[in-house]
């Protein structure tokens, strides 16, 4: 079981740590569209759509590092007032009654989205450019694959403080 968290994890970090390097391409895309509007007066087609692509991608796989680091926003009132059990039975009790259920729909919901995207060829229509959506819908997909399983690990985690009175 530990193995299986600590691989777990180490995808998760090691996708936060990849992906952090689309933050490059992202200034570099909106800063090539920022010049080219503004100083050669030559907007382009590509740039909003590929920037939203880009953005959404270090966004979505972004989420599974960030469950791992504890990075996500909490209402610390009582949370960080509690001891690790305390926190424990809070984080197990939300995660069966709204995480998992959320992304249960969330995981549902967009590989029917991806699956349909693909079978239709369907495009992008917010500019001329018209990219395909299968792509960027598949890396939805594989961002909320990914948030789930750090979830579980954490999940796991937790319910073995729970049960063992002791980290995992």
């Amino acid at each position: 079981m530990r193995t299986i968290i600590r691989v777990i994890d180490s995808i998760s970090e090691h996708t936060g740590k990849t992906v952090l390097w689309l933050c490059i391409a992202l200034v570099l895309v909106l800063a090539y569209e920022t010049t080219a509007r503004y100083v050669f007066n030559a907007p382009t087609m590509w740039a909003m759509e590929t920037g939203k692509m880009i953005g959404g991608t270090i966004i979505v796989m972004g989420w599974s590092y960030t469950h791992l680091h504890h990075g996500h926003i909490r209402v610390d009132v009582l949370y960080t007032h509690l001891p690790p059990r305390g926190r424990a039975i809070i984080d197990v009790t939300c995660s069966l009654l709204f995480l998992f259920p959320l992304l249960s729909i969330l995981l549902y919901t967009s590989t029917t989205w991806m699956l349909l995207a693909w079978k239709m060829g369907e495009r992008l229509v917010e500019t001329n450019f018209l990219p395909p959506a299968g792509p960027i819908r598949t890396v939805l997909v594989l961002g909320f694959c990914l948030f789930a399983l750090q979830c579980m690990a954490q999940f796991t985690r937790d319910l073995y403080l729970l049960i063992r009175n002791k980290p995992l």
